[in-house]
C-alpha cells in the first residue's frame, strides 16, 4: 500500500513545483522595453526628480519690482560712496528720459519718461540736503558706463529706441534697488536710513512699471 502511494505523492510534488515556477515567471515577465510589469507601474507613479512644484517654487527668482539680494549693486562701501552712486543713478534716469522725450516717444514710454524725470529730480533734491550736511559733493552727470552708452542710444529711433530705453530702465532700476537695499543693512546714519526708506519704494515702483512695459513689448 505504501509502495503504491509513493508514485502518487511524487506526482503531487512535481505539480506543486510547476505551479511555483509559473508564479515566479509571471512576476518577472518583461515588457518589450525590458521593464517588468511591476516596475512599469512603479515608474508611472513616481515623479521625476526636480519636477515637484515645491522644488520649482523654492528655486524661483525674486519677483519683478523688488530688490534682489543676490543681484548686482553699485559702489556703496561707505555712506559717501553710496550717495555718489545714488546721485549718478538719478542722473542716468533723468538724462536718458530727457533723450526719450526729445526723440518723441509715445504711450507707455512717454509716461515713464515723464515720471522718471519728476521722481528722480525729487530724490536728488532730498539727497542734496543730506550730502550738504556731510560735506559730500554730488555728481551732476551720468556715470561713465551710461556716458559710453549714450551715443549708441542716440542713433536709435522709433520702436528700436523705445525697446532699448525701457530695457535700460529695467536694468538700471534693478541695480539701484539692489544697492539701496544692500546699503540699508550697512549704514548706521539715520538720515541715510530715512532717505532709503523713503526712496526705495519709489525705485521699486519704477522697476515694476518698466518690467510691465518691457513684457508688453515682447
Amino acid at each position: 500500500m505504501l509502495r503504491a502511494s509513493l508514485p502518487l505523492f511524487a506526482a503531487c510534488l512535481l505539480t506543486l513545483s510547476s505551479c511555483g515556477s509559473n508564479t515566479d515567471t509571471s512576476t518577472t515577465t518583461t515588457t518589450a522595453g525590458g521593464t517588468s510589469a511591476t516596475d512599469s507601474t512603479s515608474a508611472s507613479t513616481t515623479p521625476a526628480a526636480g519636477d515637484s512644484s515645491s522644488s520649482m517654487a523654492a528655486q524661483a527668482p525674486a519677483g519683478t519690482g523688488k530688490a534682489d539680494p543676490n543681484g548686482p549693486t553699485g559702489p556703496h562701501a561707505t555712506d559717501a560712496e553710496f550717495m555718489m552712486t545714488a546721485a549718478h543713478s538719478d542722473q542716468n534716469e533723468i538724462q536718458q528720459s530727457k533723450m526719450a522725450l526729445a526723440k518723441g516717444v509715445t504711450g507707455a514710454a512717454k509716461e515713464m519718461a515723464n515720471k522718471m524725470i519728476a521722481d528722480h529730480t525729487k530724490s536728488t533734491a532730498d539727497l542734496k540736503q543730506i550730502a550738504a550736511k556731510k560735506g559730500v559733493t554730488l555728481p551732476t552727470d551720468m556715470d561713465a558706463d551710461h556716458k559710453a552708452m549714450a551715443p549708441a542710444m542716440e542713433k536709435l529711433s522709433g520702436k528700436a529706441f523705445e525697446q532699448k530705453y525701457i530695457s535700460q530702465m529695467v536694468a538700471d532700476h534693478q541695480k539701484t534697488a539692489n544697492t539701496m537695499a544692500a546699503h540699508q543693512t550697512m549704514t548706521k546714519d539715520p538720515a541715510i536710513q530715512g532717505f532709503i526708506t523713503k526712496t526705495l519704494p519709489v525705485v521699486e515702483s519704477h522697476l515694476q512699471m518698466a518690467s510691465n512695459d518691457a513684457n508688453m513689448k515682447m
